[in-house]
């Protein structure tokens, strides 16, 4: 029986590892990027060696196609050799035929001799001694291969490739890959997350009655274009954090981390949503604003490659990340900002940030070691992040009152007492929040959670029902 050689980038894992490994390379060990150059100069298959060295993609988590899975082992059921052929690094291949148990070989690159094209198709004939075989590939680069198999297994959703295949040998076998919908690409750019961006409108609060049209369309320019970037940022950490991803109950599910979208499409998404983000910036917005929007894209750089990594400058700097919405907010209109805005913002963003590390290190106990090893606690600091959370997000509650009881926002109301009604109210749900995660019931982005929650609407009604009474 003829036997079957499986490709594994885009075929037997919906990823290219090569990316992903040097995603994990920028991550982990950034000045390595420095020797790309004298890497590839000394070819492809020295390239992919020496990123394999520096790095180790989690075989157990790759986001493998199932039916391809189910295709090698009939061929095994049915006394069919199998080979995993692969153009990517020796020490990878090796590693995924040794999880998976069902291949008999490991075709690979090994550092001088790059297994891509007709390199693969010599090293397939060479390895079947003469006898016709079956190959399995995804992409034009596999139509060397093609041309000398008996037969093919396409897996891929281009029409075009699969005649242009039937037409070189016969076609063993298709598979599909389902195509992504515009629902996942919208959950890959995280939409959801532009709620978060709502703090921008928080410096018009104080001058509800004195609002002008040029100010309402600069706020609302702003929130458009910090949306774009958050978004940009975010499917960026979406790829750096890929691995982690995959260990994660829900995170595994996002469209990086499951393989639906591929880790080049999403740099190009990234590098897309940033510069059309900075586009409408520097045509429609002040220059403060664009000054303001590059910090928020070099602190969320820096919290991804290294800075959540930290213990306690983690929370800051998600803390950070909130509170320069603010600043985004009025450098976009030209409003000051509020010395009570300010400080109320840091200490309740800081009390979210301490909230939702709590519930990633109080969840189930694999998830929860490697969070504390990927952050930077330690078991015994639990008790610290609990009681420093619920104190911060006291003292925001503390700081509402002062800045309600300030003469100057009194004034700008008819009927200032109604707004008293905030501070109890804010001290609920804060409150409420907290026993949420204690309880294990919050959602680790605590934004989601109160956009899902029932309670923190009929807050946030009656919360608007006091300003408008007070008006």
């Amino acid at each position: 029986m003829r036997p079957l050689y499986v490709d594994l980038d885009g075929t037997l894992i919906a990823t290219d590892s090569l990316h992903e490994s040097l995603l994990q390379l920028v991550r982990d060990a950034p000045a390595s990027l420095l020797s790309l150059p004298g890497w590839l100069l000394r070819g492809k298959a020295a390239l992919k060696r020496e990123v394999a060295q520096r790095t180790a993609l989690d075989v157990q988590t790759l986001p493998y196609r199932p039916e391809v899975l189910e295709l090698v082992r009939s061929a095994r059921a049915a006394g069919r050799r199998t080979v995993l052929a692969t153009a990517s690094d020796g020490k990878l291949a090796c590693a995924v035929a040794s999880h998976l148990g069902m291949f008999d070989a490991v075709l690979a690159s090994d550092g001088k001799h790059n297994l891509r094209g007709a390199g693969k198709r010599a090293a397939i004939e060479a390895d079947a001694n003469g006898q016709g075989f079956s190959y399995a590939g995804n992409d034009h680069a596999d139509l060397a291969v093609w041309r000398g198999a008996e037969a093919a297994v396409v897996v891929s959703r281009s029409e075009a490739l699969a005649r242009q295949v039937a037409r070189m040998t016969t076609v063993e076998a298709r598979i599909v890959p389902p195509r992504p919908s515009l629902r996942r690409f919208l959950y890959g750019a995280r939409l959801h997350q532009w709620l978060k961006n709502v703090l921008i409108f928080l410096p018009l609060m104080p001058v509800l009655h004195d609002l002008t049209e040029p100010i309402v369309l600069h706020a609302l320019l702003a929130f458009v274009a910090f949306g774009l970037m958050a978004s940009g940022i975010y499917v960026l950490n979406d790829l750096l954090d890929l691995q982690s991803d995959r260990r994660h109950r829900r995170k595994r599910l996002r469209p990086f981390a499951a393989g639906e979208f591929s880790a080049q499409g999403g740099l190009v998404m990234a590098a897309l949503l940033c510069a059309a983000s900075l586009t409408l910036s520097l045509a429609l917005l002040p220059i403060a604003f664009v000054g303001v929007l590059l910090s928020y894209m070099a602190l969320t750089c820096a919290y991804s490659l290294f800075l959540k990594r930290r213990a306690v400058v983690d929370v800051f700097a998600l803390a950070g990340l909130y509170t320069i919405r603010l600043a985004a907010g009025t450098s976009a209109t030209g409003l000051p900002l509020s010395f009570w805005i300010l400080s109320f913002s840091m200490f309740i963003f800081l009390s979210l940030a301490l909230a939702k590390r709590y519930v990633e290190l109080t969840g189930p106990p694999l998830e929860a070691q490697r969070m504390k090893r990927d952050r930077g606690y330690q078991p015994g600091d639990l008790s610290f992040v609990l009681c420093t959370g619920v104190a911060a997000g006291q003292m925001s509650a503390l700081l509402l009152g002062l800045y309600l009881h300030d003469q100057e926002m009194m004034a700008r109301y008819d009927n200032p007492e109604y707004l008293w009604v905030l501070v109890p109210l804010f001290l609920f749900w804060i409150l409420r929040v907290w026993l949420k995660a204690i309880r294990g019931a919050l959602h680790d982005d605590p934004v989601v959670f109160a956009a899902r929650d029932w309670v923190s609407h009929w807050s946030m009604g009656i919360a608007a029902l006091a300003l408008w009474a007070a008006d």
